[in-house]
């Protein structure tokens, strides 16, 4: 990754996920859609806490290999 992944936030907003993961908004959102990717919604904002990132990285890295 380009960027380490913040750690004080528990959780993340959408360009924070496209920055740690180098991917378009429309990608991450994708992801999010087909629920590859765990999000909650407040009000309008969407976010992605901190560990279901790091869960679908680890997930990403198991089908590698």
């Amino acid at each position: 990754m380009s960027s380490a992944l913040p750690t004080t936030h528990k959780a993340l907003t959408v360009p924070e996920v496209m920055d740690a993961l180098s991917l378009s908004r429309f990608k991450v959102y994708d992801l999010i859609r087909s629920r590859q990717l765990k999000s909650i919604k407040i009000g309008r904002c969407r976010r992605v806490p901190a560990d279901s990132l790091r869960t679908f990285i680890e997930d990403q890295l198991e089908e590698a290999a």
